[in-house]
């Protein structure tokens, strides 16, 4: 059954209600369906039973008995969301409600290949789950530094991720595991986190992963939209109006990517005889006011800003979200401003909140964690399962 056959007398349409937070009790469910109470009180029963929902107090009184409290049952299963950096892996665990119960960041290499670094993040993630209590991983959902396709789960012409154009991370990730996975790209899962932790209110949202490289996610009317491909956001290969004249791993010259990113920081201070390994130098030299380094991260900002202003005058979002580590240096957020207010038109910019990340290091765990979570609470998978049961 697919969720358009759906209909409001369903088990898993009363539990997209509670988790929704529309309903909080049986006589809201009863009011906003119009079935009748025992009707709710007998699918309530069954999600009770399988474990979706639980009564947790007792809510107002409008006039008879206190009404049980009806919520989404958090129990001990869980879903590991994984957000894959170049150097690094950030697991974190979400409920079914959501919440993260702990999180972690083990040090990967992209280089040691696609199996192999699955592997090590199911480890870690299985290890994780074992010392908070116990608890039971029921999918697993991660996040990729590149453009993946949202049709097959294929990641196509990844910058610095040298083995794994082309492959299906979605098929490793469910050989590895034998269990139910998602995956998606890094900015759209952080630009979901964001969105999740402003508490869903901005609708019209552009989020920016600057860090070695540079993304972008963009949540329009609440959800991810991705374009026909999965690519939609993917802002690493405009190419700039007087850049300097660097090569792109694309073939083309002056993309945003190797001009503005982390990585093109770091190789523009190391030609200039900086002692810099990577971008946390980089931020280092910034913070004790480097003055090299503080107009190349300012630069980068003003860079990236000329590209967004586009986007900022076609989508007219609510927010502009700047995640990643870039982000935590003032003199890129700086330059970002100072380019959107200069190219952007001010109908465009007198409400724009522009603003760093809130959702901080685990916003793509986390919100790749919630990508599948939507997926498993499907109302048509629980009316599936208790069908079945």
């Amino acid at each position: 059954m697919t969720p358009a056959a759906h209909t409001s007398h369903s088990a898993g349409e009363l539990f997209r209600l509670v988790r929704a937070g529309r309903a909080q009790s049986r006589a809201d469910l009863a009011r906003l369906t119009g079935l009748s109470a025992s009707t709710v009180a007998l699918r309530i029963e069954e999600l009770i039973s399988h474990g979706y929902v639980e009564e947790t107090g007792q809510g107002e009184s409008r006039g008879g008995r206190r009404p049980r409290v009806l919520a989404v049952k958090a129990g001990g299963s869980i879903v590991a969301g994984v957000d894959l950096g170049e150097r690094h892996a950030t697991i974190a665990l979400l409920d079914r409600r959501g919440e993260i119960v702990a999180s972690t960041i083990d040090q990967v290499s992209l280089l040691d290949g696609v199996e192999s670094v699955v592997s090590e993040v199911w480890e870690s993630a299985q290890r994780l789950a074992e010392e908070a209590g116990g608890l039971r991983i029921e999918g697993i959902a991660m996040s990729l530094p590149g453009p993946v396709d949202s049709r097959t789960s294929r990641l196509l012409a990844p910058m610095r991720m040298p083995g794994w154009n082309g492959v299906d991370v979605g098929e490793v990730l469910g050989s590895v595991t034998s269990l139910p996975y998602l995956i998606d790209n890094d900015a759209n899962a952080m630009a979901v986190g964001e969105f999740l932790e402003r508490g869903g209110g901005t609708e019209q949202l552009v989020f920016v992963k600057a860090g070695s490289g540079i993304g972008c996610g963009i949540i329009l009317d609440g959800a991810v939209y991705r374009g026909f491909r999965g690519v939609a956001g993917d802002i690493s290969h405009v190419a700039l109006h007087n850049a300097p004249p660097v090569i792109c791993s694309c073939g083309r010259i002056g993309c945003l990517d190797v001009v503005a990113s982390g990585a093109a920081i770091v190789d523009a201070l190391k030609e200039a005889g900086e002692p810099v390994e990577t971008l946390d130098d980089v931020l280092a030299l910034a913070q004790n006011a480097h003055p090299k380094s503080t107009a190349l991260l300012r630069e980068a900002g003003a860079r990236t800003g000329e590209v967004l202003a586009t986007i900022i005058n076609f989508f007219n979002p609510q927010t502009l979200a700047l995640g990643g580590r870039l982000a935590a240096a003032d003199a890129f957020v700086a330059g970002v401003r100072q380019a959107l207010f200069t190219l952007c038109l001010p109908m465009s910019t007198d409400s724009l909140e522009i603003d760093v990340s809130r959702a901080g290091a685990l916003a793509g765990a986390r919100g790749v964690g919630w990508e599948l979570l939507e997926s498993i609470l499907d109302p048509a998978r629980i009316d599936e399962e208790l069908r079945v049961a």
